[in-house]
């Protein structure tokens, strides 16, 4: 399990190798980590720009499993286009400026899968969210949604009903 030190630590090692400002958006467990809403994650998982991508894998190591989505394409969701606006700035460093999903969503974001894990996640997440503005985001990616959308639909509405 990883810790927000032990994050920042080994991204600050990372900001020493790279060669260009790049925008690490964390998202899932490693943004809860990092909002102090989860002590730790398994793995980490960040959105980037998808021209940032290449430079940042080659500096990655093998420290920890990392996963990497590109332009708030998440899964099967295509997150508006303020997703990083709306993210919490965490530390900013040389070249790594680190930043946490909203947890709003990361809650939207989990919705896709919603498995147990999800679940216990989203149930923390929805103390620090507001249902209207959830249900208002939910509405904006549903328009690009790309996955089985009334499973989609189905999941936010289980959601809605057990935690708001």
């Amino acid at each position: 399990m990883i810790n927000t030190n032990e994050l920042v630590k080994w991204l600050r090692s990372i900001d020493k190798k790279l060669h260009r400002k790049t925008t690490l958006i964390a998202i899932g467990g490693t943004a809860m980590t990092l909002l102090g809403l989860k002590s730790s994650t398994r793995d980490v998982d960040f959105c980037l720009k998808s021209d940032e991508k290449k430079d940042f894998e080659k500096v990655l190591g093998k420290k920890f499993k990392v996963d990497i989505f590109t332009d708030g394409y998440i899964f099967s969701e295509q997150l508006p286009v303020d997703y990083s606006e709306k993210s919490k700035e965490i530390v900013r460093m040389k070249n790594i400026a680190l930043k946490a999903l909203d947890p709003i969503d990361i809650i939207i974001t989990k919705a896709a899968r919603f498995n147990a894990r999800d679940e216990e996640d989203i149930q923390v997440l929805s103390k620090h969210v507001n249902r209207d503005e959830l249900v208002k985001r939910f509405n904006e990616v549903l328009k690009s949604y790309s996955g089985k959308e009334e499973d989609y639909k189905y999941h936010i509405k289980i959601i809605l009903k057990r935690f708001f």
